[in-house]
């Protein structure tokens, strides 16, 4: 039996130094935080959004302390294309550029596929897929343009396994994954990488929220490390492909999982 006590977060390497980042869905206690406080440990100077005001001011808080000084946050909602352009518009018009994006905004839920209406169907791919694809599409245009950059993709092993009661969360991951190799394809001849991470399980407050606990019992007994991953163990992935060593990766997806069949 592997010993299943959680590993100490491994020391900064200033993988990100010099390097803009913008985080989205950074609020709160998930991956999206834990990516930014990983990316300001690795010395990149960070922006954030997020669609809940109140954590998205919080999280800049925290960070602040960390980094000696506020990020930039940006309430941004990813399903109204014109709060992805302001987005953009705010965090170039502060700095100038952007070195590397993080598409973490995502949406889930349960409901079986008898039983799924097309709203439930609708708000997760909007949000999941349609919000990865607008602020992709944006971040590529300055990309492109300035022949640099790196955007990585949050995706999920729900992409490629069927799990019960997530169908519109599985299409969506699954486009994700899609689209990420596509938009990989697209910005390689202009100097743009795109990837993405594929989480199993991640835990933290808000998904014991709203996750029953025989479910997340039946999700942890897959993991073969015996628990779920911390936010932050998907975090130093997500810096890895957002850093200059993964310099020859373009339109991967990296599975963060220790899950078995």
């Amino acid at each position: 039996m592997p010993d299943l006590q959680i590993p100490e977060p491994v020391p900064a390497h200033g993988l990100l130094a010099g390097k803009t980042v913008l985080v989205t869905a950074a609020a709160g206690t998930g991956i999206g935080f834990a990516t930014a406080r990983r990316c300001v440990e690795e010395g990149a100077t960070v922006a954030i959004s997020d669609r809940h005001e109140r954590r998205l001011q919080e999280a800049a808080d925290a960070l602040a302390e960390l980094a000696g000084e506020r990020p930039l946050a940006i309430p941004c909602d990813v399903t109204q294309e014109p709060e992805v352009q302001r987005m953009f518009h705010t965090a170039l018009s502060h700095h100038g550029h952007l070195d590397v994006l993080v598409n973490n905004a995502g949406l889930g839920g349960t409901a079986l596929l008898t039983e799924m209406t097309d709203e439930q169907w609708q708000q997760v791919l909007d949000v999941t897929l349609t919000g990865t694809f607008r602020c992709t599409r944006a971040a590529l245009k300055h990309m492109t343009t300035r022949g640099a950059g790196v955007i990585v993709n949050n995706a999920s092993v729900i992409g490629w396994r069927a799990q019960e009661g997530q169908g519109h969360y599985a299409a969506a991951k699954a486009g994700v994954m899609a689209l990420t190799r596509v938009a990989g394809v697209e910005g390689a001849r202009h100097g743009v990488r795109v990837n993405a991470v594929a989480p199993s399980l991640a835990m933290h407050p808000f998904l014991a929220k709203v996750t029953t606990e025989d479910l997340l019992e039946e999700l942890t007994a897959r993991e073969a490390f015996g628990r779920a991953a911390e936010p932050w163990e998907v975090a130093n992935v997500i810096v890895f492909l957002a850093s200059d060593y993964s310099s020859y990766m373009t339109g991967e997806v990296v599975s963060v999982s220790s899950q078995h069949p």
